[in-house]
Parts: C-alpha cells; structure tokens; sequence
C-alpha cells in the first residue's frame, strides 16, 4: 500500500495504518535525529517527539509533497528543537554517562565506529552544520533559516567541520585513539 493511501486511512484513525507509516520510515527518522543528537538516548527522545508531531498533524497534511518529505523535516525541527531545549536546560542538569548505549548496526561496524567517534568530538555548531549540508542535503540558506545563522557562517562552519573531520579520521588520528581505547 501506497504513503499516500495510509495516509488517508491514518487520518481516519486506523491505527494499522498508522502502524505501517511507522514501520516503513521509523529508522530513518532515527538515523535523522541520531545524527543531529550525537547519541541514541537523545535521538530515541527526538524521534518519539517528532512521532507524536506527525500524528498530531497527520490532519493538517495537505499532500502537497510527498508524506515522507513532510516526515523528513518534522524530524528535522523536531531535533532542533530538541538541541535548542537541552541547550537551555544545560545549565542545570548534568551528563550521564552513554558509553554503555546499544547503537544500530548495518554497514562496516569498524567504519561506523570511526565516524560515530569523529562526528562526536566535532563542535555543535559544526555537527549540525555538516549533518545538514552533506548528510541531508540541504542548501547553507536554508540552514541557516533552520539555524537561525548567516548562511555565509554555515558555509564556515561547513568548511572547518570538514577540516576537523579530515584530521580526525586520518591514519595518525585513528591510530592514537585505537592505543587509547585499548589503554581503557
């Protein structure tokens, strides 16, 4: 069955279809948020929130894109919204701890963990610049709409997050870390 189509039922209260969207685009919304959260826990909390959003508005969906697009940026706002709320609380709360946390499998497990590890020690500002631009493909004006920057301080902040993200995953970088989680 079609988005379209579970759409239309969804909006009738069919919580089958309503499962069905859910099963057919819940891990991307993850990977969206996970990438814009930095850890799962958090992306786990964004993408439950920006699940809600879209059933709360599934009413107002005019069909105008396809349910996916609208998806794809309900996730998006969503975890900024999220970033922006826990950026305002960080004052007073504390960090836990994560190192524990379960991450998604798929692909080159080594890769991933190399890449999960760089994009972690990249500057905020930074990480959502380069997840937006090169990940999902949005353009530095409509980042920095979605940011609320000068488009010309994304395209900095792109181009020094590329930088940074060169110097962690070269040969020298990966190798120091490697000594260092085997000296753990």
């Amino acid at each position: 069955m079609e988005d379209h189509e579970l759409v239309t039922l969804a909006r009738g209260g069919d919580g089958g279809a309503i499962r069905a969207l859910y099963q057919r685009h819940a891990r991307r919304v993850f990977a969206v948020v996970r990438r814009l959260a930095g850890d799962d826990a958090l992306a786990e909390d964004w993408a439950q929130e920006a699940w809600v959003r879209v059933i709360r508005a599934l009413p107002t969906f005019r069909g105008d894109s396809a349910f996916s697009t609208w998806l794809h940026r309900v996730a998006i706002n969503s975890a900024l919204h999220g970033r922006r709320s826990r950026e305002r609380k960080a004052g007073r709360e504390t960090a836990i701890d994560d190192s524990h946390s379960v991450r998604p499998g798929g692909g080159d497990p080594l890769l991933r963990l190399k890449l999960e590890r760089a994009m972690e020690r990249l500057p905020e500002g930074m990480r959502r610049v380069l997840v937006l631009h090169d990940v999902e493909g949005y353009t530095h004006e409509e980042i920095g709409e979605l940011l609320g920057i000068n488009p010309g301080t994304c395209k900095s902040q792109l181009f020094k997050a590329r930088a940074k993200m060169r110097a962690l995953l070269s040969p020298a970088a990966v190798r120091d870390e490697e000594v260092q989680t085997c000296n753990t």
